[in-house]
């Protein structure tokens, strides 16, 4: 089938893009190339440079005619959307209007949209954190996320478009960047290289970080392949169900720069200690049982291993 990816030469979206096309699958990308990279696309796949609010996507939609619209472009910068909550609803809500009024007219069938489940439940007093959880967004990025899946329900019952919704916890891997959500992984590597300190965010007595529960980007384009074909008008937690602080994910980055035969000064062999920022959330680690038991998915890669993979590709770009 024909699909349409936005986001798709960004980070996880290229990732996704990849897995749809060694599935066989025709892939169009639409990406304003703002943070995503070009080098990323899939050279299967034909991409339009373009922003998503753009008027002109419904030329796009036309001239494709894709079946499934697969949703990742976003403004994905939880602290970005606490300083400018205008401009993160300007991409976040207006983008998804226009992608939505185009796959209207296009006559697409279905839409995979990429949510966040690291956000929009906010502090939950449920934990690990379930579907069955009223989500209650603590930042306009997470509010702009939680009100998309509200308006897939109306475009579903005014139209009859399909949906999936994908609630992702912190995703890492190859071709992450340091701007973004879970951009901590990036971060610490980059930082790590270059002989800089890196900063462990915190709360008031609890110094070794705050809890995230850290999903891989090749397990992530497993799940999008099977929404593919399950999974109709519902929602699903994508992560691991284990609970890691951002100190043990340093260490566990530290283990792998060793594996690598790489040495790191004893100076930095700790990173420096701040108080959380703005929309910081002390803990997010989600519960994946649902997607387990309709999508047939179930996370494969454990976070050493995980984090031993992404090194290897950031090593290689040096």
């Amino acid at each position: 089938m024909k699909i349409l990816v936005t986001g798709g030469a960004g980070f996880i979206g290229s990732n996704v893009v990849d897995g749809y096309v060694e599935a066989g699958h025709e892939v169009v990308v639409v990406d304003d190339l703002s943070s995503g990279k070009r080098e990323n696309v899939n050279p299967n796949a034909k991409l339009y440079e373009m922003d998503i609010r753009d008027d002109a996507i419904l030329d796009i939609f036309q001239e494709e005619r894709p079946d499934i619209l697969n949703h990742h472009a976003a403004q994905i910068s939880v602290p970005d959307s606490v300083a400018d909550p205008i401009y993160d609803a300007d991409i976040n809500i207006k983008g998804l209007l226009n992608l939505m009024e185009a796959a209207v007219a296009s006559g697409i069938k279905k839409v995979i949209f990429i949510s966040s489940g690291g956000a929009i439940y906010g502090e939950a007093d449920e934990y690990p954190t379930s579907e069955n959880y009223l989500p209650k967004p603590l930042s306009p990025y997470a509010v702009t996320k939680y009100c998309s899946e509200k308006y897939l329900e109306f475009y579903k019952h005014q139209y009859g478009i399909e949906y999936a919704i994908l609630r992702y916890s912190n995703i890492y891997g190859p071709r992450q960047i340091r701007h973004g959500e879970a951009g901590v992984v990036a971060i610490f590597m980059d930082n790590l290289i270059k002989g800089q300190p890196s900063t462990l965010y915190h709360f008031p007595g609890e110094p070794e970080g705050m809890v995230r529960d850290y999903c891989y980007v090749g397990d992530v384009a497993e799940a999008n392949l099977a929404c593919l074909y399950k999974g109709e008008n519902d929602f699903f937690n994508i992560g691991t169900g284990v609970e890691t602080r951002t100190s043990e994910l340093y260490q566990t980055i530290l283990d792998a720069f060793q594996q690598m035969g790489r040495r790191i000064p004893e100076e930095l062999r700790e990173p420096l200690r701040e108080l959380a920022r703005p929309g910081d959330l002390t803990k997010s680690c989600l519960v994946v049982e649902k997607a387990k038991r309709v999508l047939d998915w179930a996370p494969k890669t454990s976070l050493a291993e995980g984090i031993l993979e992404t090194l290897k590709w950031r090593l290689g770009q040096e």
